[in-house]
């Protein structure tokens, strides 16, 4: 396992990964498009697995999906970082950008590309989701 570390744009909020994603994925939402201008990466993580230092600001949104979602924001540079799902308090979504190595993620899925506007560069290679992807298999059990 390698340990990731992350930041905000400013600097005021620092984090540290301590899993292995479950997933990388390439999000086309609507609400993600808003939030970046594109698609984003985003990787879902062990709640337990992330641990941050800083101030964050949350805003909810029921997300097309129909969870709430709230997403989470550094409250100086304003720089989006985390999110999570009333459904799914298990994981938490981070955005690859703000790793400080984002190239240490290889995204395997792009999801809700029905919602990718018809400019978006979608890889071939990769698999589609039209709208939201399967959950992840829970991590296995330590014994």
């Amino acid at each position: 396992m390698t340990e990731r570390t992350g930041r905000c744009l400013c600097g005021a909020v620092s984090f540290t990964l301590a899993a292995e994603p479950l997933a990388a994925r390439i999000c086309w939402c609507r609400d993600c498009q808003h939030l970046a201008g594109n698609g984003t990466l985003n990787i879902l993580v062990p709640t337990e697995a992330l641990n941050i230092l800083g101030n964050l600001s949350e805003h909810t949104k029921t997300a097309d999906s129909g969870n709430a979602v709230t997403r989470q924001f550094c409250t100086v540079c304003g720089t989006h970082l985390f999110g999570k799902s009333d459904t799914r308090p298990q994981f938490r979504v981070v955005r690859a950008g703000n790793l400080d190595n984002p190239s240490s993620i290889q995204p395997s899925t792009n999801i809700w590309a029905d919602s990718a506007p018809v400019w978006a560069c979608l890889d071939p290679a990769m698999e589609r989701a039209g709208k939201a992807p399967a959950p992840p298999a829970p991590p296995p059990v330590a014994q």
